[in-house]
Protein backbone atom coordinates (compact mmCIF):
# COMPACT_ATOMS: atom_id res chain seq x y z
CA UNK A 1 0.00 0.00 0.00
CA UNK A 2 2.69 2.39 1.02
CA UNK A 3 4.62 1.41 -2.41
CA UNK A 4 0.78 2.26 -4.67
CA UNK A 5 0.85 5.40 -2.27
CA UNK A 6 4.10 6.76 -3.24
CA UNK A 7 3.57 5.99 -6.67
CA UNK A 8 0.51 8.05 -6.96
CA UNK A 9 2.40 11.16 -5.74
CA UNK A 10 4.82 10.55 -8.54
CA UNK A 11 1.93 10.62 -11.67
CA UNK A 12 1.87 14.69 -11.22
CA UNK A 13 5.81 14.29 -11.94
CA UNK A 14 5.29 11.62 -15.10
CA UNK A 15 2.88 13.83 -16.69
CA UNK A 16 5.35 16.65 -16.15
CA UNK A 17 8.22 14.99 -17.63
CA UNK A 18 6.28 14.18 -20.37
CA UNK A 19 5.42 17.52 -21.23
CA UNK A 20 9.12 19.24 -20.43
CA UNK A 21 10.43 16.43 -22.87
CA UNK A 22 7.96 17.35 -25.55
CA UNK A 23 8.33 20.80 -25.31
CA UNK A 24 12.29 20.76 -25.50
CA UNK A 25 12.31 17.95 -28.45
CA UNK A 26 11.10 20.56 -31.09
CA UNK A 27 14.32 22.07 -30.64
CA UNK A 28 16.65 18.84 -31.13
CA UNK A 29 14.94 18.51 -34.27
CA UNK A 30 15.90 21.36 -36.21
CA UNK A 31 19.66 20.28 -37.42
CA UNK A 32 21.90 21.42 -39.88
CA UNK A 33 23.12 19.06 -42.61
CA UNK A 34 26.85 18.47 -43.58
CA UNK A 35 27.35 18.48 -47.30
CA UNK A 36 30.59 16.49 -49.73
CA UNK A 37 29.24 17.83 -53.26
CA UNK A 38 28.23 20.91 -53.03
CA UNK A 39 25.62 22.72 -56.70
CA UNK A 40 25.18 25.91 -57.17
CA UNK A 41 22.04 26.56 -59.50
CA UNK A 42 21.95 30.15 -59.94
CA UNK A 43 23.36 31.33 -56.57
CA UNK A 44 23.29 35.33 -55.67
CA UNK A 45 26.29 36.92 -54.34
CA UNK A 46 25.41 39.32 -50.78
CA UNK A 47 27.17 42.57 -50.31
CA UNK A 48 29.43 42.52 -47.14
CA UNK A 49 31.83 45.02 -46.58
CA UNK A 50 32.76 46.64 -49.73
CA UNK A 51 32.79 43.22 -51.56
CA UNK A 52 30.14 40.50 -53.05
CA UNK A 53 30.15 37.21 -51.04
CA UNK A 54 28.53 34.02 -52.27
CA UNK A 55 29.18 30.97 -49.14
CA UNK A 56 30.40 27.86 -51.72
CA UNK A 57 30.85 25.19 -48.84
CA UNK A 58 32.30 24.38 -45.88
CA UNK A 59 33.81 21.07 -44.56
CA UNK A 60 36.30 19.19 -42.24
CA UNK A 61 38.52 17.65 -44.63
CA UNK A 62 41.32 14.83 -43.18
CA UNK A 63 45.12 15.67 -44.55
CA UNK A 64 46.10 13.80 -48.15
CA UNK A 65 47.85 10.33 -47.08
CA UNK A 66 49.98 10.85 -50.26
CA UNK A 67 50.98 14.15 -50.35
CA UNK A 68 49.10 15.61 -53.30
CA UNK A 69 50.17 19.63 -55.23
CA UNK A 70 48.95 22.43 -54.93
CA UNK A 71 46.71 22.91 -58.05
CA UNK A 72 46.28 19.75 -60.38
CA UNK A 73 45.11 20.06 -63.43
CA UNK A 74 41.73 18.03 -65.03
CA UNK A 75 44.14 15.66 -66.39
CA UNK A 76 45.14 14.69 -63.08
CA UNK A 77 42.17 15.16 -60.99
CA UNK A 78 40.77 11.96 -60.83
CA UNK A 79 40.07 10.22 -57.63
CA UNK A 80 42.77 8.28 -55.87
CA UNK A 81 42.85 6.74 -52.78
CA UNK A 82 44.51 8.35 -50.28
CA UNK A 83 44.47 12.21 -51.67
CA UNK A 84 42.13 14.51 -50.02
CA UNK A 85 41.12 17.45 -52.30
CA UNK A 86 38.25 19.70 -53.06
CA UNK A 87 37.62 20.37 -56.94
CA UNK A 88 35.68 22.41 -58.94
CA UNK A 89 33.34 21.28 -61.61
CA UNK A 90 31.52 22.83 -64.21
CA UNK A 91 31.88 26.63 -62.13
CA UNK A 92 30.18 29.32 -64.11
CA UNK A 93 29.48 33.32 -63.83
CA UNK A 94 27.15 34.71 -65.68
CA UNK A 95 26.49 38.81 -65.44
CA UNK A 96 23.92 41.19 -66.09
CA UNK A 97 23.71 42.59 -69.42
CA UNK A 98 23.53 45.77 -68.19
CA UNK A 99 27.10 45.50 -67.18
CA UNK A 100 28.60 44.19 -70.22
CA UNK A 101 27.01 47.22 -72.12
CA UNK A 102 29.15 49.33 -70.35
CA UNK A 103 32.33 48.16 -71.37
CA UNK A 104 35.06 48.26 -73.75
CA UNK A 105 34.92 45.23 -76.52
CA UNK A 106 38.84 45.69 -76.49
CA UNK A 107 39.78 44.77 -73.35
CA UNK A 108 40.79 41.21 -72.45
CA UNK A 109 39.91 40.92 -68.77
CA UNK A 110 36.96 42.49 -67.97
CA UNK A 111 35.97 41.58 -64.45
CA UNK A 112 37.47 39.51 -61.52
CA UNK A 113 35.76 36.55 -59.71
CA UNK A 114 38.15 34.87 -57.04
CA UNK A 115 37.63 31.25 -55.07
CA UNK A 116 38.67 31.93 -51.69
CA UNK A 117 39.71 28.45 -49.69
CA UNK A 118 40.91 28.69 -46.28
CA UNK A 119 40.94 26.79 -42.91
CA UNK A 120 38.92 28.05 -40.56
CA UNK A 121 41.86 28.89 -37.74
CA UNK A 122 42.73 31.30 -40.70
CA UNK A 123 39.85 32.94 -40.95
CA UNK A 124 41.49 36.31 -39.52
CA UNK A 125 43.83 36.31 -42.90
CA UNK A 126 41.09 37.27 -45.27
CA UNK A 127 40.60 40.78 -45.34
CA UNK A 128 41.74 44.00 -44.44
CA UNK A 129 42.15 43.24 -40.23
CA UNK A 130 45.61 43.28 -40.32
CA UNK A 131 46.20 46.37 -41.74
CA UNK A 132 43.44 47.94 -39.41
CA UNK A 133 40.58 47.97 -41.78
CA UNK A 134 37.07 46.18 -42.27
CA UNK A 135 37.48 46.49 -46.21
CA UNK A 136 37.30 43.10 -47.66
CA UNK A 137 38.67 43.96 -51.08
CA UNK A 138 42.05 45.68 -51.90
CA UNK A 139 41.74 49.54 -52.38
CA UNK A 140 43.87 52.57 -53.95
CA UNK A 141 44.78 53.85 -50.12
CA UNK A 142 45.90 49.83 -48.62
CA UNK A 143 48.05 49.22 -52.30
CA UNK A 144 50.24 51.75 -51.70
CA UNK A 145 52.83 49.82 -49.03
CA UNK A 146 52.28 46.99 -52.11
CA UNK A 147 49.84 45.08 -49.45
CA UNK A 148 47.59 43.93 -51.72
CA UNK A 149 46.58 44.85 -55.75
CA UNK A 150 43.42 46.72 -56.23
CA UNK A 151 40.65 44.92 -57.46
CA UNK A 152 41.67 41.61 -55.48
CA UNK A 153 40.75 40.01 -52.15
CA UNK A 154 43.29 40.94 -49.34
CA UNK A 155 44.65 37.69 -48.21
CA UNK A 156 47.57 37.82 -45.35
CA UNK A 157 49.40 34.87 -46.25
CA UNK A 158 50.79 32.41 -43.63
CA UNK A 159 54.08 32.16 -43.09
CA UNK A 160 54.31 28.53 -41.91
CA UNK A 161 52.47 27.33 -45.05
CA UNK A 162 52.96 30.76 -48.02
CA UNK A 163 50.20 29.13 -50.77
CA UNK A 164 47.05 29.46 -48.27
CA UNK A 165 45.04 30.97 -47.85
CA UNK A 166 44.45 29.64 -51.36
CA UNK A 167 43.21 32.11 -54.05
CA UNK A 168 41.49 30.69 -57.49
CA UNK A 169 41.10 33.70 -60.19
CA UNK A 170 38.50 33.35 -62.55
CA UNK A 171 38.28 36.51 -65.17
CA UNK A 172 35.62 37.23 -67.71
CA UNK A 173 36.78 38.24 -71.17
CA UNK A 174 36.09 41.18 -73.23
CA UNK A 175 32.15 41.64 -73.46
CA UNK A 176 31.28 37.83 -72.55
CA UNK A 177 28.82 37.67 -70.11
CA UNK A 178 29.94 34.26 -68.96
CA UNK A 179 33.39 32.99 -66.95
CA UNK A 180 34.12 29.75 -66.62
CA UNK A 181 36.51 28.42 -64.20
CA UNK A 182 38.67 25.83 -65.12
CA UNK A 183 38.67 22.45 -64.07
CA UNK A 184 41.21 21.47 -61.22
CA UNK A 185 41.39 20.05 -57.72
CA UNK A 186 42.92 21.99 -54.48
CA UNK A 187 45.16 19.26 -52.95
CA UNK A 188 44.39 19.24 -48.87
CA UNK A 189 47.28 18.45 -46.86
CA UNK A 190 46.24 19.29 -43.39
CA UNK A 191 43.98 18.65 -41.43
CA UNK A 192 40.84 20.65 -40.51
CA UNK A 193 37.65 22.67 -41.35
CA UNK A 194 37.87 24.01 -44.65
CA UNK A 195 35.66 26.68 -45.95
CA UNK A 196 35.16 28.31 -49.53
CA UNK A 197 33.95 31.72 -50.13
CA UNK A 198 33.41 33.35 -54.28
CA UNK A 199 34.03 36.53 -53.97
CA UNK A 200 33.54 39.72 -56.59
CA UNK A 201 35.57 43.26 -55.91
CA UNK A 202 33.98 44.80 -59.13
CA UNK A 203 31.50 46.91 -58.22
CA UNK A 204 30.30 46.22 -62.19
CA UNK A 205 29.60 42.96 -61.58
CA UNK A 206 26.46 43.22 -58.95
CA UNK A 207 24.22 40.84 -60.24
CA UNK A 208 26.55 38.08 -61.53
CA UNK A 209 24.69 34.91 -60.94
CA UNK A 210 27.10 31.79 -60.24
CA UNK A 211 26.41 27.78 -61.53
CA UNK A 212 28.10 24.50 -60.81
CA UNK A 213 29.88 22.16 -58.44
CA UNK A 214 32.14 21.47 -55.98
CA UNK A 215 33.25 17.91 -55.10
CA UNK A 216 35.05 17.20 -51.76
CA UNK A 217 36.67 14.36 -51.12
CA UNK A 218 38.75 12.85 -47.70
CA UNK A 219 41.64 10.05 -48.37
CA UNK A 220 39.57 7.32 -48.01
CA UNK A 221 36.57 8.09 -49.93
CA UNK A 222 34.08 10.73 -50.76
CA UNK A 223 32.03 10.61 -47.86
CA UNK A 224 31.72 14.28 -45.49
CA UNK A 225 34.37 14.40 -42.65
CA UNK A 226 31.28 14.49 -40.18
CA UNK A 227 30.08 11.26 -41.48
CA UNK A 228 33.30 9.34 -41.91
CA UNK A 229 33.00 7.73 -38.08
CA UNK A 230 29.39 7.27 -38.44
CA UNK A 231 29.76 4.31 -41.42
CA UNK A 232 31.92 2.50 -38.52
CA UNK A 233 29.39 3.33 -36.16
CA UNK A 234 26.44 1.84 -38.27
CA UNK A 235 28.20 -1.31 -39.07
CA UNK A 236 28.86 -1.93 -35.14
CA UNK A 237 25.10 -1.44 -34.51
CA UNK A 238 23.93 -3.95 -36.99
CA UNK A 239 26.10 -6.47 -35.44
CA UNK A 240 24.84 -5.40 -31.88
CA UNK A 241 20.98 -5.71 -33.08
CA UNK A 242 21.70 -8.88 -34.69
CA UNK A 243 22.88 -10.24 -31.35
CA UNK A 244 19.74 -8.71 -29.60
CA UNK A 245 17.93 -10.16 -31.98
CA UNK A 246 19.37 -13.50 -31.70
CA UNK A 247 18.81 -13.39 -28.36
CA UNK A 248 15.22 -12.56 -28.63
CA UNK A 249 14.55 -15.22 -30.74
CA UNK A 250 16.08 -17.71 -28.96
CA UNK A 251 14.10 -16.98 -25.83
CA UNK A 252 10.31 -16.50 -28.43
CA UNK A 253 11.72 -20.40 -29.51
CA UNK A 254 11.74 -21.42 -25.86
CA UNK A 255 8.70 -19.90 -24.73
CA UNK A 256 6.55 -20.20 -28.00
CA UNK A 257 3.56 -21.49 -26.60
CA UNK A 258 3.39 -18.62 -24.09
CA UNK A 259 3.80 -15.81 -26.95
CA UNK A 260 1.18 -13.07 -26.84
CA UNK A 261 0.50 -9.95 -28.97
CA UNK A 262 3.11 -7.69 -27.70
CA UNK A 263 6.03 -9.88 -28.59
CA UNK A 264 5.43 -9.73 -32.30
CA UNK A 265 5.65 -6.54 -32.41
CA UNK A 266 8.97 -6.39 -30.35
CA UNK A 267 9.98 -8.87 -32.74
CA UNK A 268 9.27 -6.11 -36.03
CA UNK A 269 11.13 -3.32 -33.94
CA UNK A 270 14.11 -5.70 -33.34
CA UNK A 271 14.04 -6.59 -36.93
CA UNK A 272 13.44 -3.51 -38.40
CA UNK A 273 16.55 -1.63 -36.33
CA UNK A 274 18.70 -4.30 -37.71
CA UNK A 275 17.45 -3.91 -41.22
CA UNK A 276 17.95 -0.18 -40.60
CA UNK A 277 21.54 0.24 -39.42
CA UNK A 278 22.48 -2.55 -42.29
CA UNK A 279 21.19 -0.53 -44.70
CA UNK A 280 22.47 2.96 -43.58
CA UNK A 281 26.17 0.92 -43.38
CA UNK A 282 26.15 -0.16 -46.96
CA UNK A 283 24.60 3.15 -48.49
CA UNK A 284 27.43 5.23 -46.75
CA UNK A 285 29.94 2.62 -47.78
CA UNK A 286 28.59 3.25 -51.47
CA UNK A 287 28.67 7.01 -50.93
CA UNK A 288 31.95 6.82 -49.44
CA UNK A 289 33.17 5.20 -52.72
CA UNK A 290 31.20 6.18 -55.96
CA UNK A 291 30.90 10.18 -54.49
CA UNK A 292 26.79 9.60 -55.46
CA UNK A 293 24.22 7.56 -53.28
CA UNK A 294 22.00 4.63 -54.74
CA UNK A 295 18.32 5.21 -55.29
CA UNK A 296 17.42 1.81 -54.40
CA UNK A 297 19.37 1.02 -51.18
CA UNK A 298 18.76 5.15 -50.08
CA UNK A 299 15.10 4.77 -50.91
CA UNK A 300 15.12 1.46 -48.46
CA UNK A 301 16.94 2.61 -45.76
CA UNK A 302 14.59 5.92 -45.80
CA UNK A 303 11.51 3.85 -45.95
CA UNK A 304 12.37 1.70 -43.21
CA UNK A 305 14.22 3.97 -40.94
CA UNK A 306 10.75 5.94 -41.25
CA UNK A 307 8.84 2.95 -40.17
CA UNK A 308 10.86 1.92 -37.55
CA UNK A 309 10.84 4.75 -35.75
CA UNK A 310 7.12 5.17 -36.47
CA UNK A 311 7.02 1.51 -34.98
CA UNK A 312 8.85 2.02 -32.01
CA UNK A 313 6.56 5.54 -30.64
CA UNK A 314 3.75 3.31 -31.67
CA UNK A 315 5.40 0.37 -29.70
CA UNK A 316 5.94 2.85 -26.34
CA UNK A 317 2.19 4.42 -26.89
CA UNK A 318 0.52 1.03 -26.59
CA UNK A 319 2.75 -0.61 -23.88
CA UNK A 320 1.81 2.90 -21.81
CA UNK A 321 -1.79 2.50 -23.02
CA UNK A 322 -1.65 -0.83 -21.16
CA UNK A 323 -2.71 -3.23 -24.14
CA UNK A 324 -2.30 -6.77 -23.38
CA UNK A 325 -1.76 -6.06 -20.17
CA UNK A 326 -4.74 -4.38 -18.69
CA UNK A 327 -6.91 -4.35 -21.77
CA UNK A 328 -7.03 -6.60 -24.52
CA UNK A 329 -7.83 -4.12 -27.46
CA UNK A 330 -6.73 -0.34 -27.29
CA UNK A 331 -11.24 -0.01 -27.82
CA UNK A 332 -11.68 3.56 -29.59
CA UNK A 333 -8.56 4.36 -29.30
CA UNK A 334 -7.21 2.13 -31.97
CA UNK A 335 -8.08 4.66 -34.85
CA UNK A 336 -6.47 7.51 -33.13
CA UNK A 337 -3.38 5.41 -32.82
CA UNK A 338 -3.57 4.45 -36.22
CA UNK A 339 -4.08 7.88 -37.84
CA UNK A 340 -1.29 9.29 -35.92
CA UNK A 341 0.90 6.41 -36.79
CA UNK A 342 0.37 6.53 -40.38
CA UNK A 343 0.54 10.76 -40.12
CA UNK A 344 4.30 10.72 -38.65
CA UNK A 345 5.32 7.89 -40.93
CA UNK A 346 4.20 10.09 -43.75
CA UNK A 347 6.21 13.38 -42.36
CA UNK A 348 9.45 10.94 -41.94
CA UNK A 349 9.64 9.74 -44.42
CA UNK A 350 9.39 12.86 -46.69
CA UNK A 351 11.92 14.51 -44.27
CA UNK A 352 14.42 12.01 -44.67
CA UNK A 353 13.90 11.63 -48.25
CA UNK A 354 14.10 15.11 -48.45
CA UNK A 355 17.71 14.68 -46.36
CA UNK A 356 19.01 11.74 -47.76
CA UNK A 357 17.88 11.03 -51.62
CA UNK A 358 20.03 11.64 -54.17
CA UNK A 359 23.88 13.69 -53.68
CA UNK A 360 24.48 15.24 -50.19
CA UNK A 361 24.19 19.14 -50.36
CA UNK A 362 24.04 21.57 -47.44
CA UNK A 363 21.81 24.24 -49.50
CA UNK A 364 18.86 22.56 -48.39
CA UNK A 365 17.16 26.24 -48.63
CA UNK A 366 14.62 26.93 -46.15
CA UNK A 367 12.14 24.11 -47.59
CA UNK A 368 13.77 21.96 -44.97
CA UNK A 369 12.31 23.54 -41.75
CA UNK A 370 8.39 22.66 -43.46
CA UNK A 371 9.64 19.71 -43.06
CA UNK A 372 11.29 19.73 -39.77
CA UNK A 373 8.88 20.83 -37.84
CA UNK A 374 5.65 18.42 -38.74
CA UNK A 375 7.57 16.02 -37.48
CA UNK A 376 8.77 17.83 -34.37
CA UNK A 377 5.35 18.43 -33.31
CA UNK A 378 4.15 14.71 -33.83
CA UNK A 379 7.41 13.88 -31.53
CA UNK A 380 5.87 16.33 -28.40
CA UNK A 381 2.37 14.73 -29.35
CA UNK A 382 3.54 11.38 -29.31
CA UNK A 383 5.60 12.17 -25.99
CA UNK A 384 2.89 13.55 -24.26
CA UNK A 385 0.51 10.87 -25.55
CA UNK A 386 2.74 8.07 -23.53
CA UNK A 387 3.12 9.79 -20.47
CA UNK A 388 -0.48 10.72 -20.34
CA UNK A 389 -1.75 7.07 -21.02
CA UNK A 390 0.79 5.70 -18.43
CA UNK A 391 -0.27 7.82 -15.55
CA UNK A 392 -3.46 6.39 -16.56
CA UNK A 393 -2.93 2.77 -16.62
CA UNK A 394 -0.87 3.34 -13.40
CA UNK A 395 -3.84 4.28 -12.24
CA UNK A 396 -6.74 1.54 -13.20
CA UNK A 397 -3.31 -0.83 -11.61
CA UNK A 398 -3.32 0.93 -8.89
CA UNK A 399 -7.27 0.70 -8.37
CA UNK A 400 -7.53 -2.91 -9.19
CA UNK A 401 -4.21 -3.78 -6.48
CA UNK A 402 -2.35 -6.13 -9.23
CA UNK A 403 0.84 -5.90 -7.35
CA UNK A 404 2.94 -7.62 -9.72
CA UNK A 405 1.70 -5.79 -13.31
CA UNK A 406 2.16 -2.60 -11.05
CA UNK A 407 5.77 -3.48 -10.21
CA UNK A 408 6.42 -4.26 -14.09
CA UNK A 409 4.95 -0.88 -15.09
CA UNK A 410 7.04 0.61 -11.90
CA UNK A 411 9.82 -0.34 -13.52
CA UNK A 412 8.96 0.59 -16.75
CA UNK A 413 8.19 4.14 -16.02
CA UNK A 414 11.43 4.47 -13.71
CA UNK A 415 13.24 3.44 -16.88
CA UNK A 416 11.85 5.90 -19.03
CA UNK A 417 12.10 8.67 -16.66
CA UNK A 418 15.78 8.21 -16.82
CA UNK A 419 15.81 8.19 -20.70
CA UNK A 420 13.79 11.29 -20.25
CA UNK A 421 16.41 12.56 -18.11
CA UNK A 422 19.18 11.69 -20.66
CA UNK A 423 17.27 13.01 -23.21
CA UNK A 424 17.01 16.55 -22.05
CA UNK A 425 20.28 16.78 -20.37
CA UNK A 426 21.49 15.40 -23.75
CA UNK A 427 19.37 18.03 -25.52
CA UNK A 428 21.22 20.34 -24.24
CA UNK A 429 24.31 19.46 -24.16
CA UNK A 430 23.47 19.67 -27.99
CA UNK A 431 22.27 23.02 -27.55
CA UNK A 432 25.72 24.16 -25.89
CA UNK A 433 27.89 22.24 -28.16
CA UNK A 434 26.28 24.03 -31.72
CA UNK A 435 26.02 27.64 -30.00
CA UNK A 436 29.75 27.08 -28.95
CA UNK A 437 31.05 25.81 -32.09
CA UNK A 438 29.30 28.19 -34.60
CA UNK A 439 31.92 27.12 -37.01
CA UNK A 440 32.07 23.76 -36.89
CA UNK A 441 35.47 23.52 -35.21
CA UNK A 442 34.91 20.80 -33.48
CA UNK A 443 33.68 18.37 -36.59
CA UNK A 444 35.76 15.53 -35.56
CA UNK A 445 33.49 14.50 -32.35
CA UNK A 446 30.27 16.14 -33.68
CA UNK A 447 29.40 12.38 -34.88
CA UNK A 448 28.68 11.34 -31.63
CA UNK A 449 25.12 14.03 -31.37
CA UNK A 450 23.25 11.47 -33.99
CA UNK A 451 25.41 8.57 -32.55
CA UNK A 452 23.64 8.82 -28.78
CA UNK A 453 20.26 8.62 -30.59
CA UNK A 454 20.70 5.82 -31.81
CA UNK A 455 22.02 4.21 -29.05
CA UNK A 456 19.39 5.70 -26.28
CA UNK A 457 16.59 4.29 -28.82
CA UNK A 458 18.56 0.96 -28.42
CA UNK A 459 19.12 0.95 -25.04
CA UNK A 460 15.32 1.84 -24.42
CA UNK A 461 14.17 -1.27 -26.68
CA UNK A 462 16.49 -3.42 -24.55
CA UNK A 463 14.42 -2.44 -21.56
CA UNK A 464 11.35 -3.23 -23.62
CA UNK A 465 12.87 -6.64 -24.45
CA UNK A 466 13.80 -7.79 -20.76
CA UNK A 467 11.06 -6.63 -18.87
CA UNK A 468 8.64 -8.14 -21.78
CA UNK A 469 10.61 -11.11 -22.30
CA UNK A 470 9.10 -14.26 -23.46
CA UNK A 471 8.77 -16.77 -20.43
CA UNK A 472 6.86 -19.82 -19.03
CA UNK A 473 4.65 -17.42 -16.55
CA UNK A 474 3.17 -14.59 -19.17
CA UNK A 475 0.31 -13.87 -16.63
CA UNK A 476 2.98 -12.15 -14.45
CA UNK A 477 2.13 -9.31 -17.53
CA UNK A 478 -0.38 -10.84 -20.00
CA UNK A 479 -4.15 -9.32 -20.06
CA UNK A 480 -6.32 -12.57 -18.05
CA UNK A 481 -9.91 -10.61 -18.82
CA UNK A 482 -12.29 -12.66 -16.57
CA UNK A 483 -10.37 -15.32 -14.89
CA UNK A 484 -9.20 -13.03 -12.55
CA UNK A 485 -5.69 -13.69 -12.52
CA UNK A 486 -5.38 -9.63 -12.91
CA UNK A 487 -5.76 -9.94 -9.41
CA UNK A 488 -2.83 -10.55 -7.04
CA UNK A 489 -3.22 -12.72 -3.79
CA UNK A 490 -1.11 -9.97 -1.97
CA UNK A 491 -3.63 -7.43 -2.69
CA UNK A 492 -6.72 -9.40 -0.88
CA UNK A 493 -6.88 -9.01 2.82
CA UNK A 494 -6.98 -12.55 4.57
CA UNK A 495 -9.43 -11.20 6.78
CA UNK A 496 -12.27 -9.99 4.22
CA UNK A 497 -11.56 -12.20 1.52
CA UNK A 498 -15.17 -12.28 0.38
CA UNK A 499 -15.93 -8.54 0.15
CA UNK A 500 -12.69 -8.04 -1.09
CA UNK A 501 -13.18 -10.48 -3.88
CA UNK A 502 -16.67 -8.59 -5.01
CA UNK A 503 -15.01 -5.28 -5.34
CA UNK A 504 -12.18 -6.56 -7.41
CA UNK A 505 -14.69 -8.11 -9.32
CA UNK A 506 -16.87 -5.34 -9.79
CA UNK A 507 -13.99 -2.91 -10.01
CA UNK A 508 -12.61 -5.36 -13.33
CA UNK A 509 -16.11 -4.84 -14.70
CA UNK A 510 -16.15 -1.22 -14.22
CA UNK A 511 -12.29 -0.85 -15.93
CA UNK A 512 -13.48 -3.15 -19.00
CA UNK A 513 -16.64 -0.87 -19.65
CA UNK A 514 -14.19 1.70 -19.75
CA UNK A 515 -11.68 0.23 -22.07
CA UNK A 516 -14.72 -0.19 -24.49
CA UNK A 517 -15.84 3.36 -24.57
CA UNK A 518 -11.99 3.68 -24.69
Amino acid sequence: MRRAMSLATCLPCIRWLGFTLGSVFIFHSILQVSASIHEYRNGVFTTQSNAFFFHGGSEGLYASKVHYSSNSSSQDNNPSRGKSFIRFERVTFLRTKESTDKLNGMQSKTGLVEAIIFEVKDRERIGGAFLKSDDICCSPDLSRDGSCKVGEVIIHKNLENPEWPKRVQTFFEGKGQVATMDTLSVGINNTGMYYLYFIICDPQLKGTLIQGTTVWRNPEGYLPGKMVPLMTFYGIMSLIFLVLGLLWFLRFVQFWKDIIQLHYHITAVIALGMCETALWYFEYANLNATGTRPMGITLWAVTISAFKKTLSRLLLLVVSMGYGVVKPTLGGGTLRVVILGVIYFVACEALELFEHLGNINDFSGKAKLYLVLPVAFLDAWFILWIFSSLSKTLEKLQMRRSMVKLELYRKFTNSLAVFVLLSIAWIGYELYFNASDPLSELWQIAWIIPAFWTLLAFSLLVVICVLWAPSSNPTRYAYAGDKGDDFDEEAISLTGGASAGTDQATTLREDLEEDKRE
